[in-house]
């Protein structure tokens, strides 16, 4: 081979000889081989510029285009690359991509006619595009004629549904649907009975829906409101005033919201008690009453929805509470339909007012069950029972009243006796339902312990069985985790938990009723032995994680009262010594703490449920519908996680399970002390993770909110700490979380603890402040007179403390950086900044004095000549002398170079001549 055809401007050349003569492949051939050996940047462009062009001339446009772009990254001003790269681009459709090209062209060259009569002909394609593509009623009517059309092809059909879906969710599109006659044919749609079909139309008028009750009105008069849940809540937004937009002249359309909401309420109601209604759609109706009715914030005075629920279908959901699913002509049902109905009921009776209403609500109660107990029909008997069994999960009053009734304590003891299993079973459930309350309990110790254990032994139905012993557990932990009030014999508890998990981890017994062995040791892990006993059996530990995980979600509350009980992490009451020794001398009982209960203890169970796995199960209990979530739920399951979260080496563990993202939505709804609980968990974790980890995507904008409550007075020593630790993290990480911060008002709060006495506390507030200084916002506030914060931050850096002063420095560097006007406010907020620059310049810390040598460099920099001769003149000068001749130290070489700019920066304002080494 020719030496020479290896220069890349020898193969260039060849290449444009090819090009001339019309023989592209070859020129092509040169072109890349001058490519792979050409070193040169600017030659390289050149022959990218002439490739682009023969792949223009093979019609190859992406090639062409990619050439081209290679060329503009290294002259961006290349127009011959750029007008070839427009020419590629159009070819490939993308013309305003092209236009850019060739705008940038006509710029460079304004009196080029090609790139004028160019940049003329893309503008008008484009706009011809645009009028076609975005013509709405015709891509409207285009895509219900595709989704109509049986012979269409899927892929097609499924992208024009997404589509419609797509612009529904914009008001101008949602109209243009609606004008086009969308409403008819969203219903010849949904009578497709095709899944896909309905489920495109019902999503499609969902956004139709969203904030317009014009639309809405003509929508509920064809019924299809009433089909679907999430469409149903768009509708109850903009009837109620949940969505708040505004619609000028349109509201005058709507002459009744209220008449049309008590239609959509009957509606619901009829669902609830329909036979031809199936358990999800019950369950979803149940759902909506549940969201929609109750008042969202007691202030509201207004509760009419929940009394003509009340009075319109109370009976309905008390039915769906009494069916027994063992017998015939039963409503379908789910495993959560009851507890949803409970939940429901439970909230009805909490929105009411006054005792007129709540007795009205008792009344109906009461007249319900009388109208179903009949000794001569048995299973109308059962469906009562088990009716107040529903009101004892929800409103409990109401249900303990109807206990207390003559004569229905005497037929739930008498149907545990019933030869038939079902009346058993029922009768069973309700006894444990009923003794929740200690002095309830009491009355089923007297006269239900040896019945239960009657059936426990006699039976040979397991699904009795484990009712009866969950029965005996409940009634065994009736004085809680006080050890003297022990209700069984020692070691009876234990044999009993070991039963339940025993029964926890046979995966013969079906899920529902295994759910009843974690209800029996929910109450039974009340006993710090069945606790310990019950960490050690990591079989049964993950048994009831994957329950946990599994659809039945009623099991959720039993699961979170079992964690919390193995993590001791229940509310405790302070024990004051003088009061007890006051209550033993008065011959008062007095709770004792088991052994092992302890702390060494409960750190042990803790590393034992994270081995197990809990994380991974309490990250998928976040997940469940709020209905079964309830608040009490969700503060038990923020405890479990604080617990869980006290060791900083388990953090890790928490954060790779999900713990962090599922952390999230507790910190922000539920109890307040449960929004507390979780927020600290919050803190904690994002103290110490990579917050991209912990909490990935836009998760980590949600984390400020409930760090920042955390800062309010109100909150105790160690949250406020915490906090400031999660803080001082995330506002290290990005400026979008700085903004972030500042946005949620956090900075009087961090401001107001760098004046906090407790040493620590006052470090983390100093430390969050040096990691948010960077935002422009915060140097404004650090700009503003008639404040000390300047004045706080100088003092600060005079401490003792070498962290304090790390932090205080550090930000007191960067603000002087950022602001030159705040190199002269520094001398002026106090006299003894010079004597604090110079500790800090003469510090053994090499951190401290590297950020002490920088603030006299950037106020140097300040552009205020009398404030660098004011420091040169000083003791600064030497000290600065000594750090910028010492030899270089790889320990301190930061201090040592921060000296010598300064020193240069003081040669070159002429306030210092330059030395000389000597020879």
């Amino acid at each position: 081979m020719n030496p020479c055809m290896e220069d890349p401007i020898q193969l260039k050349d060849e290449g444009n000889k090819f090009f001339q003569a019309g023989d592209i492949d070859k020129a092509i051939e040169c072109y890349t081989k001058a490519i792979k050996v050409c070193k040169d940047k600017k030659v390289l462009a050149v022959i990218h510029r002439n490739r682009s062009a023969c792949y223009l001339k093979k019609e190859n446009y992406t090639s062409a285009a990619s050439d081209a772009s290679k060329a503009i990254d290294v002259d961006a001003k290349d127009i011959k690359a750029l007008y070839r790269r427009c020419q590629a681009l159009e070819k490939l459709g993308k013309l305003d991509m092209a236009f850019k090209d060739v705008q940038r062209c006509a710029t460079l060259e304004p009196k080029n006619k090609t790139f004028l009569e160019t940049l003329r002909r893309l503008g008008a394609d484009i706009q011809a595009k645009l009028k076609t593509t975005f013509s709405t009623d015709s891509r409207v009517q285009n895509m219900f004629d595709i989704l109509l059309d049986e012979e269409m092809e899927k892929d097609k059909r499924e992208k024009a549904a997404n589509n419609l879906i797509v612009l529904s969710r914009e008001d101008a599109g949602a109209e243009r649907i609606f004008q086009n006659n969308g409403v008819p044919l969203l219903l010849n749609m949904i009578e497709t009975g095709k899944p896909e079909m309905i489920l495109a139309a019902v999503r499609t008028l969902s956004g139709m829906c969203t904030g317009h009750k014009a639309r809405v009105s003509i929508v509920c008069k064809n019924e299809i409101a009433l089909a679907t849940c999430n469409l149903f809540q768009c509708i109850n937004d903009s009837l109620t005033g949940g969505d708040t937009r505004e619609y000028g002249k349109e509201e005058a359309l709507v002459l009744d919201a209220a008449k049309d909401l008590k239609t959509i309420l009957l509606s619901l109601l009829e669902m609830v008690a329909s036979k031809k209604v199936s358990g999800h759609g019950r369950d979803q109706a149940l759902n909506l009453l549940t969201k929609n009715v109750p008042r969202k914030d007691k202030k509201e005075k207004d509760n009419t929805r929940t009394l003509f629920t009340i009075d319109h279908g109370l009976k309905k959901i008390l039915k769906v509470c009494g069916q027994v699913p063992e017998l015939p002509d039963q409503l379908p049902l789910t495993e959560n339909t009851q507890l949803i109905a409970s939940v429901l009921l439970n909230k009805l009776y909490d929105d009411l007012k006054c005792d007129p209403e709540r007795n009205n609500f008792r009344d109906i109660c009461d007249e319900y069950i009388k109208s179903k107990i009949d000794p001569n029909n048995m299973d109308k008997t059962i469906h009562a029972v088990n009716t107040i069994s529903g009101l004892l999960q929800g409103p409990f009053d109401v249900g303990n009243a109807l206990v207390g009734h003559q004569g229905i304590m005497e037929m739930m003891v008498a149907l545990c006796g019933s030869e038939r299993e079902v009346d058993q079973m029922v009768a069973v459930e309700a006894l444990i339902h009923a003794s929740s309350k200690m002095s309830r309990a009491s009355f089923i110790i007297t006269n239900g312990v040896s019945l239960l254990k009657d059936i426990y032994k006699k039976t040979k139905n397991e699904r009795i069985k484990i009712r009866s012993l969950v029965g005996l557990c409940k009634l065994g932990s009736a004085g809680g985790d006080d050890y003297s009030m022990r209700q069984f014999a020692e070691g009876s508890t234990e044999k009993l938990a070991k039963q339940c998990r025993k029964w926890l981890c046979n995966p013969q017994i079906d899920t529902k009723t295994r759910k009843w062995a974690i209800e029996g040791l929910a109450y039974l892990t009340n006993d710090a032995d069945v606790k310990d006993d019950f960490v050690e059996d990591e079989a049964a530990l993950k048994a009831m994680f994957e329950l946990a995980k599994s659809k039945d979600k009623t099991i959720l509350y039993s699961v979170a009262c079992t964690l919390v009980n193995c993590t001791n992490c229940y509310e405790k009451k302070e024990i004051i010594p003088e009061l007890v020794q006051l209550a033993k001398f008065s011959k008062q009982h007095v709770p004792e703490q088991h052994p092992k209960d302890k702390k060494d203890f409960i750190k042990m169970r803790v590393k034992r449920l994270l081995k197990a796995g809990v994380t991974s199960a309490l990250a998928v209990m976040v997940k469940a519908d709020n209905a079964i979530l309830t608040d009490q739920t969700k503060e038990m399951l923020s405890r479990v996680f604080l617990a869980l979260s006290e060791d900083p080496k388990d953090r890790g563990t928490i954060v790779a399970q999900g713990g962090g993202k599922a952390l999230i939505p507790l910190a922000l709804e539920g109890t307040d002390a449960g929004k507390v609980k979780a927020s600290h968990a919050l803190a904690k974790i994002a103290a110490i993770s990579n917050p991209e980890i912990a909490f990935p995507g836009e998760r980590v904008y949600e984390v400020v909110r409930p760090l920042v409550s955390l800062l309010h007075t109100d909150r105790d020593g160690m949250q406020n700490f915490e906090a400031l630790k999660g803080l001082t993290n995330l506002a290290g990480f990005s400026e979008k979380l700085r903004v972030k911060i500042v946005k949620e008002k956090a900075l009087p709060e961090i401001e107001n603890y760098m004046f906090e006495e407790h040493d620590q506390i006052r470090q983390a507030a100093t430390e969050c402040m040096c990691n948010l200084v960077t935002c422009k916002e915060v140097q404004d506030r650090y700009l503003e007179d008639g404040n000390d914060k300047m004045k706080l931050l100088v003092l600060l850096c005079g401490e003792d403390d070498d962290n304090l002063q790390i932090a205080a420095a550090g930000a007191l560097a960067m603000l002087t950086a950022a602001q030159k006007k705040l190199c002269t406010k520094l001398t002026l907020v106090t006299t003894q900044w010079l004597e604090i620059l110079q500790r800090l310049c003469l510090h053994v810390n090499p951190r401290i004095q590297h950020r002490g040598l920088v603030i006299i460099y950037n106020m140097l920099n300040s552009d205020d000549n009398e404030l660098a001769k004011k420091l040169i003149e000083s003791e600064i000068l030497e000290i600065l002398s000594v750090i910028g001749k010492a030899e270089d130290n790889p320990k301190r070489q930061e201090p040592i170079d921060a000296a010598r700019a300064c020193l240069v920066r003081a040669m070159d304002l002429g306030l210092i001549k330059p030395f000389t080494s000597p020879s």
